[in-house]
């Protein structure tokens, strides 16, 4: 505040401007000369203000009148200043007759004093208006000074500079950039403003000169205007504003600064001047050195640029070279500590397995990343498995299951409860109290399940990544045997086995990718010597796929439909087929075939014949009729061939026979040596029979001998191309229709624990029983509470029993996913409520009934069912009846939903009439021959009927 009330302060304007947006004249000290008048008094008022500077011409009054404050609001002002006498200069003002008679006293006065300064005044003016035109080095200097203003001032609008007074007092004129000093008008404006010409010359060259240099004819100067900018300091050439300012004020003195402003920004106007020649070269040479220069950095520049991205290039390459060999170093390091725990682990398996011991399952499909990114709802796909806890029906196992799902409370409180039935299952009553053997299981969610939500990775990195679960399986396993089981081995497996320092029970993951492969099985199968069906295999090129096709078509012509497998894909999302009765040649081939015999056609020349003739017809047949199985992930037949050939695939003929029926054997290769197998079941297909939907245990279907056998084979051919651990097996059984002879092939080959046995262990569980794979019989014993009846029972008689313990057998059907879109819309509380209001249980007592098998606690759009009964029938008509129960309760009539449904209610209706017939067909041999039919006579005799079912049994 004290700033803003000290006029003469330097900061004064500064503040002004900042604060206030007002910008206020120049102020100059200046000594009196002549009279002072003394002006005395507490407040100065208007009068002293107003005398405190020169006072401009009438035409600025206006302009200069806006930037003064009123008198009002500068008496209010309370000024630091003491009072004191105050000397004021006298000026003339125009406008008023008081003030001209105070000038013309003050002039009298003051005449005497002036007359030096008058003498030094003229001396300045003859210099200025007879001096030579200024030298070029001199004005070389200036003239790039104007230059450049006047390129500053290029962009600025004529019309923003401030706009002279139309009438002037005082003009005068310059021609051709020089002032005559003997005009009229000149002389008059000299005289009014002589006390004032000191700063006035200064103006004058500087405008003089400008003009000069740009050749203007004429400019009229306004007088008025040019003493205002002189006497405001507005033309001080010393206070450090740009030139383009001063540039500005100069043209604003002119009263034809329109005319003049657009004749200096004509191109080339400025080398028309005084030095123009100079300014040209001056020019030009800049404009050179500055290319020139301009030139030579960018190349410098881009040189430059190219050093760094070389250099930076080498050194990311440097560092990805060696992130890749210390990568590789590790890796390495975890396969050698795999194969030097796996041979640990064959040397003391009889013992681990006889001794406590704690088993971590991780339940991982170690898939490649195209295929784990194509699979919808891959993370609860993982979690099918949850009936790997029940390994803890073994007193001596612990089980730490490591969940690829948030699970909820409501799924870990089922299963504590569930697993906690086993001493009730035991003694046979309902009422017992829960095991103690739910304590001896952890389920365990990785930390970077979050982290990690869109990207599908499979169990095995998402666990690799979580340090914190990790290190708590550690503590749970610090100081006990343990042993890793996954799914689908993947590398990261073998980094979180290491990590753990324990061996895994599983095949190198190398090798499970070579050989989980449709290709793989089919050279497993080949070299074991098992039956396999008619095909080629290691397809990867069109022509391959072409001849292939013709030359099966042509060999085996009682095949009607084949096959073609992604090598890759599993669950039957990969396969397509196509039917043959759909070449025109086909007809005319049959007749070929006809007229020789099934030994003399593989050899004779008619077969060459109908392969070319075939091999011209495929491309057209596959083209147009061949079909997918599931449309799911393939559209379309050509976006299916794309990726037959990119990946590889087999052609495979489909069994020639209306009946047929498949199954599959899990099978352990154990570390050891030896081949067991833990489950084996008939599947449940859907409509096109490509696709699994359930299956029921043990299976019925195919003599044990044989397929004890045909197990055998098969894993010991993996056993010597060192592959360990869980294996799927399937096969398919039929009648072949020339000599009613039962076949069966080996279809396809899984590396890795299978979704049907983690539901036979919780089978296992649920029974307390034994399933034995040599007689395909699930022995369940009698109950505690039984037992103890029977031996009541035989005291009381006083006899003794033939068998101290009855066994008896029970018949399994499940289902890993059932798949209902109305499923997320009930909880689970409110489905098992459901369930219970509807007779929908398990007996503990009679060991019989419905278990279900809860995945996940988000999206709830699966679930896993198992049926228990003391026969196949029982079993099935359960299964039957819960899911129509099921899709009644969760479903509303204009809201049915999609399903899986339909079609196990329709495959199991035709199980249900094959059995029928089955039991219809033992019965009369046994009165003909009066021997009770085998397992391959009953096929021999009634599997060529399954085909007509009789009338089903559900409506």
């Amino acid at each position: 505040m004290r700033l803003l009330h000290n006029p003469f302060h330097p900061r004064n304007k500064e503040i002004f401007q900042q604060n206030y947006g007002i910008q206020l004249p120049h102020l100059q000290k200046r000594t009196s000369i002549g009279i002072q008048r003394v002006v005395t008094g507490s407040n100065l008022g208007n009068f002293a203000i107003a005398h405190l500077q020169p006072k401009p011409p009438p035409e600025c009054q206006d302009a200069v009148a806006e930037l003064q404050p009123s008198a009002a609001d500068l008496s209010s002002v309370q000024t630091p200043v003491q009072p004191k006498a105050v000397h004021v200069l006298q000026r003339e003002d125009s406008g008023q007759n008081e003030s001209k008679k105070v000038y013309k006293q003050e002039m009298d006065v003051r005449r005497d004093g002036m007359a030096l300064r008058r003498s030094a005044m003229e001396s300045a003016e003859s210099r200025l208006l007879r001096a030579p035109p200024p030298s070029a080095a001199s004005a070389s200097s200036d003239n790039r000074v104007l230059t450049r203003g006047l390129a500053r001032l290029s962009p600025i609008n004529p019309q923003s500079l401030p706009v002279p007074a139309v009438v002037s007092k005082y003009p005068f004129t310059i021609v051709d950039g020089q002032i005559d000093p003997d005009a009229a008008d000149f002389c008059r404006y000299k005289k009014q403003y002589c006390l004032y010409w000191g700063a006035m010359v200064e103006a004058l060259e500087r405008l003089q000169r400008m003009l000069l240099d740009f050749a203007v004819p004429l400019a009229r100067v306004c007088g008025e205007r040019l003493a205002a900018c002189v006497q405001s300091g507005e033309l001080n050439w010393r206070d450090g504003r740009g030139r383009c300012t001063h540039v500005e004020k100069l043209l604003s003195v002119l009263e034809n600064r329109d005319e003049v402003w657009d004749l200096m920004c004509q191109p080339g106007q400025r080398y028309k001047g005084n030095g123009g020649h100079q300014a040209a070269a001056v020019r030009i040479q800049t404009c050179w050195r500055r290319y020139s220069a301009r030139t030579a950095y960018l190349i410098r520049l881009r040189s430059k640029w190219a050093a760094e991205i070389i250099a930076m290039s080498l050194l990311k390459r440097a560092k990805l070279c060696h992130l890749k060999k210390s990568l590789q170093a590790s890796r390495l390091r975890q396969l050698e500590n795999f194969h030097s725990r796996a041979e640990s682990l064959a040397t003391n398996w009889k013992h681990i397995t006889s001794a406590k011991r704690t088993i971590i399952h991780v339940p991982s499909l170690g898939y490649s990343q195209p295929r784990r990114l194509s699979l919808r709802g891959y993370d609860v796909l993982q979690n099918t498995q949850m009936g790997r806890l029940c390994d803890i029906r073994d007193e001596n196992v612990e089980v730490i299951y490591v969940s690829p799902v948030r699970l909820g409370e409501d799924v870990l409180q089922y299963y504590t409860r569930l697993l906690g039935l086993q001493t009730a299952i035991e003694l046979g009553d309902a009422s017992a109290t829960e095991s103690h053997s739910a304590k001896r299981f952890t389920i365990l969610m990785p930390e970077a399940l979050e982290d990690f939500s869109t990207r599908n990775l499979c169990l095995a990195s998402l666990l690799k990544y979580s340090p914190r679960t990790l290190k708590r399986i550690k503590n749970l396993i610090k100081g006990k045997q343990a042993y890793m089981i996954s799914g689908v081995t993947h590398t990261d497996d073998l980094a979180v086995a290491d990590e753990l320092q324990i061996p895994l029970l599983g095949t190198d993951p190398v090798v499970t990718q070579l050989y989980s492969t449709k290709s793989g099985g089919k050279r497993i199968f080949s070299s074991a010597g098992v039956d396999m069906p008619p095909g080629k295999w290691d397809i990867y090129t069109l022509e391959k796929l072409y001849e292939g096709l013709a030359q099966l078509m042509a060999k085996h012509m009682e095949v009607q439909r084949w096959l073609f497998k992604i090598d890759s894909e599993v669950g039957g999302r990969g396969t397509a087929y196509v039917d043959v009765c759909h070449l025109k040649s086909r007809p005319w081939a049959q007749q070929e075939f006809i007229r020789h015999e099934p030994q003399q056609w593989r050899t004779s020349q008619s077969q060459d014949s109908v392969m070319i003739k075939f091999l011209e017809e495929v491309p057209h047949l596959l083209a147009s009729y061949a079909r997918l199985a599931n449309t799911s992930c393939y559209k379309t037949w050509a976006c299916f061939l794309e990726h037959f050939l990119k990946e590889g695939g087999v052609i495979e003929a489909f069994p020639p026979s209306q009946s047929l029926t498949c199954l599959a054997v899990d099978l352990l290769l154990e570390p050891g040596g030896d081949v067991l197998m833990l489950s084996c079941g008939d599947q449940l297909r859907g409509p096109s029979g490509l696709e699994v939907l359930g299956c029921t245990v043990p299976q019925t279907s195919i003599c044990p001998e044989v397929l004890h056998s045909v197990c055998t084979r098969v894993g010991q051919a993996c056993q010597q191309r060192s592959i360990m651990g869980h294996i799927s097996l399937d096969l398919v059984t039929f009648l072949d229709p020339n000599n009613l002879e039962q076949q069966v092939w080996a279809i396809d080959l899984d590396l890795g624990y299978s979704n049907q046995l983690a539901m036979t262990q919780l089978m296992l569980m649920m029974t307390r029983g034994t399933l034995n794979c040599r007689t395909s019989k699930l022995e369940v014993p009698p109950s505690v509470r039984e037992i103890s009846v029977k031996k009541s029972s035989v005291h009381h008689t006083r006899r003794q029993p033939k068998s101290e313990t009855s066994v008896t057998s029970r018949f399994a059907v499940m289902c890993t996913r059932l798949l209902h879109t109305n499923l997320p819309l009930v909880y689970y509380s409110t489905f098992f409520l459901m369930c219970k209001a509807q007779g929908i249980g398990y007996d503990v007592k009679a060991r019989q009934g419905t278990v279900f098998a809860l995945h996940d606690s988000r999206y709830r759009r699966s679930l896993g069912m198992l049926t228990i009964s003391e026969n196949l029938q029982g079993a099935l008509l359960t299964f039957a009846r819960n899911l129509s129960i099921i899709h009644q309760e969760i479903s509303a009539p204009n809201m049915q939903g999609a399903s899986n449904f339909k079609e196990l209610i329709k495959d199991i209706e035709e199980v249900l009439g094959m059995t029928i017939q089955n039991q219809t067909a033992s019965q009369e041999e046994k009165e003909i021959t009066g021997v009770g039919s085998d397992w391959l006579s009953t096929h021999k005799l009634h599997q060529h009927k399954m085909s007509q079912c009789t009338k089903p049994i559900l409506q």
